[in-house]
């Protein structure tokens, strides 16, 4: 067990196996809990078919009297009617029986194949279990992180400290997530948890700034999921005197650093992927535009194709920047491929392709910059390749 990773002051967590999952050694439902009341925020899944958690907790953040997040995994509880947001409600009643508060400060989270009814019966034994278990140490934390897999290979946690107010303050967070992964959020979950105190408004804005640049800017295929949530909570139990506004920037900073860790631990494991892909695109006239083009370069499947096949081609990339509606123009770019020059103000360069391509093949990562001429503009972009692992595991998934 790792001992790196703790939770802030506080909090508790558990993870366990209750049977969701086939298999006694997978780890199917979690728990993040607040021992005292807290501020939660939460961001959720742009898709219009969202799972049933989605409706129940997108209704419940915003306030301060939030106590926890119950997570199960292997059931996505999506595409269930009304029997889908009473197994929900459902879920965090029995919960909230355990922790002794109101069910309505429960949030839920489900990831999972889409379609099935929860089983009521697995998880009537299971939530007690995971209430009985909670704990504030690293192994438990750890656990939690463990039970919210789904195909994930590794759990994926990142912890911030820094003295605030005149006292140490942590912020650590939890997600889950290795496909159906697209800007705007998609088939991933992540719990973020904090002993500083915020009001509503403010946790609310500081989790919408450090989404958007760290959830908002992974893609592995581009699909949106029905289920994707971030939900931050606040308990306060640092104790610290007011933050100043250079404070407050510190530890949006630390939340940024946080969400970022996990969003590109996304990446790090997709499904199938050989490479991890950095995206920089600079020289816009706006941050949005840059954004729009290091999105559709992250998400055309010819790019991320080439990408596995450790083929440097500039035209592949090139023409995603082109087609994705930004206003520019071919001697305004130039493109920058694991610090090599391959196309410069419009024209190719003579580079050497099978040294580049060897670089490729000999590293699991790759930098893509490009570079306009028009503004400070800039936005960076993490995706993965495409490779027939991926077509392979997404082919096999119900079957």
């Amino acid at each position: 067990m790792s001992n790196f990773f703790e939770l802030p002051a506080g909090f508790r967590a558990a993870g366990v196996h209750c049977g969701l999952k086939s298999d006694p050694n997978k780890l199917d439902l979690a728990l993040f809990v607040s021992d005292a009341p807290a501020v939660s925020a939460g961001v959720f899944t742009l898709n219009k078919v969202v799972g049933a958690p989605v409706k129940v907790s997108r209704t419940r953040v915003g306030r301060v009297s939030s106590r926890g997040v119950v997570i199960n995994s292997g059931n996505s509880n999506a595409c269930t009617g009304e029997r889908g947001i009473e197994d929900a409600r459902w879920m965090t009643g029995l919960v909230a029986a355990g922790l002794r508060c109101e069910a309505e400060d429960v949030l839920v989270c489900s990831t999972g194949i889409i379609g099935h009814f929860l089983p009521r019966a697995v998880l009537e034994g299971g939530i007690p279990t995971v209430v009985a278990q909670l704990a504030p140490g690293p192994s438990a934390y750890e656990f939690a992180a463990r039970a919210m897999m789904t195909t994930d290979t590794f759990q994926k946690q990142s912890v911030r400290e820094a003295m605030l107010g005149g006292t140490a303050v942590r912020i650590s967070g939890a997600a889950k997530g290795a496909a159906m992964i697209g800007p705007n959020m998609a088939t991933m979950l992540a719990v973020v948890m904090t002993d500083a105190s915020l009001d509503v408004e403010t946790a609310d804005r500081m989790l919408r700034v450090a989404v958007n640049q760290s959830f908002n800017c992974i893609s592995v295929e581009g699909h949106t999921s029905t289920s994707d949530s971030v939900i931050l909570l606040a308990n306060g139990a640092a104790k610290h005197q007011r933050l100043t506004d250079s404070e407050l920037a510190t530890l949006q900073t630390m939340l940024n650093e946080v969400c970022t860790d996990l969003a590109t631990s996304i990446i790090r494991d997709a499904e199938g992927a050989d490479h991890f892909v950095v995206i920089d695109v600079t020289g816009l006239r706006t941050d949005a535009e840059a954004k729009t083009i290091a999105k559709a370069i992250a998400d055309g499947p010819l790019v991320k194709t080439a990408v596995a096949g450790n083929d440097p081609n500039w035209g592949r990339i090139v023409s995603a920047a082109g087609y994705c509606g930004g206003d520019l123009r071919e001697e305004d770019t130039s493109l920058v491929l694991n610090g090599v020059t391959i196309y410069e103000s419009g024209v190719p360069t003579d580079f050497d392709e099978t040294a580049l391509s060897q670089s490729m093949r000999d590293a699991d990562e790759v930098h893509i910059e490009l570079k306009l001429t028009y503004g400070t503009g800039a936005s960076r972009f993490w995706t993965s390749d495409l490779t027939a692992e991926y077509v392979r595991l997404n082919s096999e998934y119900t079957t």
